[in-house]
């Protein structure tokens, strides 16, 4: 089978989108760059030529063009000097510009399919109007090096300079560029209107808030106060653990091989050091106690007998070991306890403690404001005639907080034709608003239309998922995430279980969690043409069995079950399932 390479143009001066990072630009969920990259994914080795990107995984190969801003043939030349330094060069070439947002992996396996097949060059691909695109094309090696070597100067010289007569042109669909802030703007609408049209899968909508969001700012704070953020820099050791050599046990601290004079000082932890010790002596010492110097070992009290003349033993049958734990033995200053992105939770809080560390760089907690939307919802009071008790309001900030979120407030918001604008330009003093209800297409259901008004960018238009198609997710311009729920009680509260974790991640830059997977004994009578996420329970055996059916207008269905299955469409039963545990 014949070798693959790639070289991926992500530089130049984009002078025409006013010197901005053009491979940067985000389309559809996703940089230009990345949309190149998993177009390329199956290559052999794959070069980047462009500034240093250090967000780039380490199997990515980075180059500069020389010097830079060189235009694309100097930018092919770097990119063909770092894979000439690479074992068993490719045969096949392929070099793609990072500014097609729509390029695909079957695009380019179908110009590598007519490549092998016609032994031309290189073969190119055409666009929709038969526009060469000679920056969307695969290569022999040999012509490519050649075509290169053969130019006196590398400096701005058009990709026609390279093109070979031994040419094919390939039709295919999303290989237009983006190049001006128009075609950039015309690619993002054709992108929403697509998604208009089709719903996303939960997993799509995890992976677009994840990535697509915009961070909070990240900020220096008191690590114990930070609970539900996320360090937005590695958490490095300022002192070691231990801070000094002390005994693991209880016992004895001894110099030399023994048998070993007992004095009679005693070493306690937080105590006084005992003096050093000679060799032959041993002094009494506690779990915890600094080791005296000239400690050889400690041995434990269950390993030893003192006799009547005050000499320590080692008893025949006892194992030697080393009951000292050694300064740094976790870990030196400087040491990292953990990377960027992890939680501050408990046990992070409890290791920057026992590093010496006091503050971080985070980024959160996530602060939210809840809206309840609806004339007929009703807080506190009796009920009047077509009036409903708010049933999930009380218990969202209780949710929400399993998952680091703080709830600042939570207001009703009456039906009215402009209700939610007032709402939506005030949310500039939070980071999240939790909006129940107002997202289906009814007469009082006015969020859509509000958060078009507001000029928001639309993340998640529609969910493909029973309960909670309705949802919609969308940011603001001040930053702050609209997360619209279904109004039904327990749509509203499955999706925001489902979704949240993600949410908050996007925010804070949070490593996302393990999904939790496991046989669902019934899947086949749960499934559907879309998934379903329904109550479940536990067995015995392993996994869950899940309810078939259920009352979505109250919680009722979530009394003695365990948790929340994510059953993807025409499931059977056994299937692996996701499964959402239901905050205590």
């Amino acid at each position: 089978m014949t070798t693959v390479d790639a070289i991926v143009l992500a530089g130049g001066r984009a002078t025409r989108m006013g010197g901005v990072d053009k491979p940067a630009i985000v389309v559809g969920g996703q940089s230009m760059l990345d949309a190149a990259l998993g177009a390329v994914a199956d290559c052999a080795r794959t070069v980047v030529v462009g500034p240093q990107r250090p967000e780039l995984p380490p199997e990515i190969l980075q180059a500069q063009e020389i010097p830079a801003g060189a235009g694309p043939v100097a930018a092919i030349a770097a990119g063909l000097g770092v894979l000439a330094d690479c074992d068993f060069p490719a045969g096949l070439i392929v070099v793609l510009a990072a500014d097609m947002p729509f390029l695909t992996a079957p695009a380019v396996d179908e110009l590598l399919r007519h490549a092998l097949e016609s032994g031309s060059d290189a073969v190119f691909a055409a666009d929709e109007s038969g526009r060469p695109q000679y920056l969307v094309g695969v290569w022999r090696r040999v012509a490519l090096t050649a075509a290169v070597s053969r130019l006196e100067s590398l400096v701005n010289q058009p990709m026609k300079a390279l093109v070979p007569v031994d040419t094919v042109m390939v039709p295919l669909a999303g290989v237009a560029d983006c190049d001006t802030p128009d075609q950039v703007r015309h690619a993002r609408e054709a992108v929403e209107q697509t998604a208009a049209n089709t719903p996303m899968t939960l997993d799509e909508a995890r992976s677009v808030l994840r990535h697509t969001v915009s961070q909070l700012t990240p900020r220096s704070a008191a690590i114990r106060a930070a609970r539900g953020a996320a360090l937005a820099e590695p958490l490095l050791a300022a002192d070691a653990l231990p801070r000094f050599d002390v005994s693991a046990m209880d016992g004895y601290a001894v110099s030399g091989d023994g048998p070993w004079q007992v004095r009679r000082d005693i070493g306690f932890a937080g105590g006084q050091r005992p003096v050093g010790l000679l060799a032959g002596e041993a002094v009494r010492i506690a779990t915890g106690a600094h080791v005296p110097d000239g400690t050889t070992t400690v041995v434990r009290d269950e390993f030893v007998r003192v006799d009547e003349s005050g000499v320590l033993h080692r008893l025949p049958d006892a194992p030697v070991r080393d009951d000292v734990r050694r300064r740094g033995e976790d870990w030196l200053p400087g040491t990292e306890i953990a990377p960027a992105g992890t939680p501050v939770h408990a046990a992070l809080v409890s290791a920057a403690a026992s590093a010496e560390v006091r503050t971080a760089l985070v980024r959160g907690p996530v602060r939210a404001r809840i809206v309840m939307t609806g004339d007929e919802i009703r807080s506190e009071g009796p009920l009047h005639a077509g009036q409903t008790r708010d049933s999930i309001g009380p218990i969202l900030p209780d949710l929400l907080a399993w998952h680091g979120v703080q709830t600042q407030d939570r207001v009703h918001l009456r039906d009215a034709a402009n209700a939610f604008d007032e709402v939506l330009a005030a949310a500039s003093d939070c980071d999240l608003l939790v909006i129940v209800g107002a997202t289906g297409g009814g007469a009082a259901d006015q969020l859509r239309a509000a958060l078009g008004r507001a000029r928001a960018g639309v993340l998640v238009r529609r969910l493909r998922l029973r309960p909670g198609g309705s949802t919609v997710v969308a940011q603001l311009r001040s930053g702050a995430v609209v997360l619209g729920l279904p109004g039904n009680p327990f749509a509203a509260v499955a999706t925001l279980l489902a979704l949240t974790p993600a949410l908050v991640s996007g925010l804070t830059g949070a490593t996302h969690e393990r999904v939790l997977l496991g046989p669902l004994a019934n899947a086949g009578e749960i499934s559907g043409p879309v998934a379903r996420i329904v109550p479940a329970r536990a067995v015995p055996a392993g996994g869950w069995v899940g309810d078939a059916s259920i009352r979505t207008a109250h919680l009722a269905g979530l009394l003695h079950r365990d948790g929340l299955v994510v059953v993807p469409a025409e499931a059977r039963d056994g299937d692996p399932v996701e499964f959402i545990p239901l905050p205590g």
